[in-house]
């Protein structure tokens, strides 16, 4: 499963190579994937020595493009919209589909799961509920996703969701080193 490269390959490797990883590491995303091209490894891809210190700029970056006008919001809502979604049959990373195994669930989870996806996505359009599951159970998420439809902050909700990627992503490469 794992193709994840030294974290010095990554620096030295060409671009297709670098996409590669970053699909891997985080998902397949075309627009997260040349904004972090443009404003980290492209500028000063010398200055991190771990994958893990490439993950945390990579989150300021992110966090940062939130106080940006609001002509970034279809860029923001391109790259948080590149998560599956939660209990989501088809996943194509096979990341995501180890880390949704523990949504698996019986009809009625799958339908409650759903209904939570279609009124969160409601709530916040072009988003998709992005949470690092981490061995959370099913009620727990139904919780959280409830919450955060209720608070109804489209601003909040882009921060969460670029937080648990960044989250997600530092899990992974945790995982991915002990093979």
């Amino acid at each position: 499963m794992s193709d994840l490269i030294s974290f010095q390959q990554f620096l030295a490797a060409d671009k297709s190579r670098q996409s590669h990883t970053l699909s891997l590491l985080f998902e397949p995303c075309e627009a997260l994937q040349n904004l972090i091209l443009t404003n980290l490894l492209n500028s000063e891809p010398k200055s991190f020595s771990s994958y893990i210190e490439f993950i945390e700029a990579v989150r300021k970056v992110l966090l940062l493009l939130l106080k940006t006008s609001s002509t970034e919001k279809d860029l923001i809502s391109k790259i948080i919209a590149a998560h599956p979604r939660l209990g989501a049959k088809k996943v194509e990373s096979k990341l995501s589909q180890a880390e949704q195994a523990s949504l698996q669930s019986n009809a009625e989870e799958a339908q409650i799961l759903a209904e939570l996806n279609s009124k969160y996505e409601t709530t916040f359009p072009g988003l998709r509920y992005v949470v690092f599951v981490n061995g959370r159970s099913r009620p727990e998420i139904y919780k959280d996703m409830k919450t955060r439809i209720d608070r109804g902050s489209y601003d909040l909700e882009c921060e969460e969701a670029f937080n648990a990627m960044c989250d997600i992503t530092i899990d992974r490469v945790t995982k991915l080193s002990k093979i």
